[in-house]
């Protein structure tokens, strides 16, 4: 009997391990030669908030992430965008009809958090901008403003909201160079972008970016 019993626990331990598995997206090798040169880039950027529901390409979101966080050096692990004291606080999530992501910039992959289609509460989070409901992806970025105030104190939340607009440009910027357009958008009930998204209580969210094809 003590045996059967023993069977029994083992067998639950490794049906219920399996269920919570956790899936991973690896993205694909993020291009370092594009079409669109910088300066075209800056040029054509704008604020867009209507788009095509078309689907974006595994490709086309590897290459926004790589713009936001993606290592540039793999000895240093140096990332796009400049961190205060290369501390890198922010974490990126997206948000699209598949579900709910974690951006992880050591090994270029995402983790999934959630596999139902949060835009259409992300919208109401948001104060009613539809734009996020329509766009195929939306990039969310959130702080853990404590792993910055360790080493710079008061300090840390001037050097967080800097590095948060250096990660939303490169992504604005980068959307152009893919044929794509995006919106900034700062109008969010904060705590219920959390909520809605899974984010940890730790992290505080700053910046939704909206990003598609955009309706001419």
């Amino acid at each position: 009997m003590p045996r059967r019993i023993f069977s029994i626990i083992l067998l639950v331990f490794f049906l219920s391990g399996n269920s919570l598995a956790v899936k991973t997206i690896n993205l694909p090798t993020p291009q370092t030669i594009g079409k669109v040169s910088l300066e075209q880039s800056i040029g054509l950027r704008r604020s867009e908030r209507e788009f095509y529901e078309k689907e974006l390409t595994q490709q086309q979101l590897s290459q926004l992430l790589w713009a936001a966080q993606g290592i540039t050096d793999k000895d240093f692990g140096f990332r796009a965008a400049p961190s205060a004291g290369a501390l890198y606080p922010l974490s990126i999530y997206v948000a699209n009809k598949d579900g709910v992501f974690h951006y992880i910039p050591d090994g270029h992959k995402l983790i999934e958090i959630s596999s139902e289609d949060k835009r259409p509460s992300l919208v109401r989070a948001s104060l009613g901008q539809d734009c996020i409901r329509v766009a195929p992806v939306t990039i969310v970025i959130a702080a853990n403003f404590i792993i910055t105030q360790a080493k710079y104190g008061v300090r840390a939340f001037r050097y967080v909201c800097i590095e948060v607009g250096h990660v939303a440009e490169n992504i604005h910027l980068q959307a152009i160079a893919l044929g794509l357009g995006s919106s900034p958008l700062g109008a969010f009930w904060d705590d219920v972008v959390k909520t809605t998204l899974e984010i940890p209580e730790n992290q505080e969210t700053l910046y939704i970016i909206p990003v598609g094809y955009v309706k001419k």
